[in-house]
């Protein structure tokens, strides 16, 4: 029973995915730009994620405001794999030998728009330049059904990849045209005939809900359709229409649409949980059988993150950096070019960012751990920060109040989870929330 109101937790499920805090928005210019050298040097750095960002597609999804150019010509490929490696032989004397890597992602764009060869120069980057110990650690490669061919993957089994997470969206063709997605099934289906043929461990299947026009029938015609692959993991994102998008440009309001989107997600987790999957999180769902990735562990609350490329974040404890953003085709396109002209010794610097202080610390790491579902350790925050989390965040009894939280507020409960994109922007600072509102969209 609510017995008490907030207008950001009584207004939609569907506010912002918080994927990441601070949100990149709230970046701003860095000045001066600090030294990577002394950013780095207080830091922990046995057991780092490494992230290389790939900012090409085949095509640009009606939905998508990630970094990424569609159908980039060849010789800006070229370029941009050279100057990734510039850029990595910088970050690599920034970090100094002692860098260490427990886990790596390939991400973008779509890193598989690649073909073999520069897949492999890919490789030899994050490798050869960073230094990652490739196989060895847990690494995942996101692709598309045009791109998971046979050679290419080929490649990602050569160098230990453990998991390949494809964007399907929908089955059903009619619905990934509603997306700005144009594929068929056939497509989709050779690509995951050919990721198992593969045998990398974990295949990980993304679906979207909330798609014009699609029904109850048709959202489990493609879940069965899913599990028909037994993917290892699956997630599943709720539809959101954002500025300079293809469908932003075109979107319309629909009243009911909050409804149905919690309508379909309670049926995809009723589905799942039938057959043997456990929720992880609002999105990420892994069959029951399969155990967490192995290999040295990493914390997203407490390590850092190695981002290469022109869209990728860094995070260090006290500083969150990257180069600028931007979602139109036009911004991407200025961006990608000012980074591909840049001098090497530029890549030693660190130009957009957001400081985190201790406060802003504690709020992050209460975020990424309340947001998954086995929720926040309190003995672990305890030992980090020095005192409980709910002395810093009292608020939370409210989640407690709704029924969408237990232990204090620390754990969501079903209910908690399916409104996760709503807590998220309600537990943001004001100082992100303002600087995420200053950012002028591009």
């Amino acid at each position: 029973m609510v017995t008490s109101t907030d207008p950001s937790l009584d207004g939609s499920p569907y506010q912002q995915y918080l994927y990441a805090y601070p949100h990149k928005t709230s970046y701003r210019p860095l000045r001066p730009r600090p030294r990577l050298a002394d950013v780095w040097r207080a830091e922990a750095r046995e057991a780092l994620f490494l992230y290389l960002h790939v900012p090409f597609c085949e095509m640009r999804c009606g939905f998508c405001n990630l970094f990424t150019r569609a159908n980039a010509p060849q010789e800006q490929v070229t370029a941009y794999l050279r100057q990734l490696r510039r850029q990595a032989g910088r970050v690599a004397d920034a970090l100094g030998d002692d860098a260490g890597y427990a886990r790596a992602a390939f991400g973008g764009g779509t890193p598989t728009y690649l073909t073999a060869d520069e897949l492999t120069e890919l490789f030899d980057i994050a490798t050869g330049t960073i230094g990652a110990r490739l196989p060895g650690v847990p690494l995942s490669v996101e692709t598309s059904p045009a791109t998971a061919t046979p050679d290419r993957l080929a490649v990602l089994a050569a160098y230990g990849t453990t998991r390949v997470s494809i964007g399907v969206q929908s089955f059903l063709d009619v619905e990934a045209r509603a997306a700005g997605r144009p594929q068929r099934r056939t497509e989709v289906e050779a690509a995951l005939g050919a990721i198992r043929d593969a045998r990398i461990p974990v295949l990980n299947i993304d679906l979207i809900y909330g798609i014009d026009g699609q029904t109850t029938e048709t959202w489990q015609e493609s879940l069965a359709a899913a599990l028909a692959w037994r993917p290892e993991e699956l997630y599943l994102y709720p539809l959101y229409v954002r500025p300079l998008t293809g469908l932003g440009r075109r979107a319309h309001a629909r009243a009911d649409w909050d409804a149905q989107r919690l309508a379909l997600y309670r049926q995809a987790v009723e589905t799942l949980a039938a057959a043997g999957y456990r929720q992880e999180s609002m999105r990420q769902f892994r069959r029951a059988d399969v155990p967490a990735p192995d290999g040295p562990d990493y914390c997203c609350q407490d390590d850092g993150m190695v981002g290469l490329g022109c869209g990728a974040r860094s995070y260090t404890t006290t500083l969150h950096y990257s180069f600028d953003y931007a979602v139109s085709v036009t911004e991407v396109r200025a961006v990608l070019d000012d980074y591909l002209a840049r001098d090497a010794d530029d890549f030693g610097y660190a130009e957009f960012g957001f400081h985190l202080d201790g406060a802003e610390q504690r709020r992050r790491w209460l975020l990424k751990s309340l947001l998954r579902a086995e929720g926040v350790d309190a003995d672990a925050y305890r030992a980090r920060f020095g005192r409980p989390p709910t002395d810093d965040f009292p608020q939370l009894g409210r989640l407690v109040e709704r029924g969408w939280a237990t232990d204090g507020g620390l754990r969501l409960t079903p209910a908690g989870l399916a409104h996760s994109d709503a807590v998220g922007p309600w537990l943001t600072s004001a100082q992100v929330h303002q600087a995420m509102t200053g950012y002028v969209p591009r």
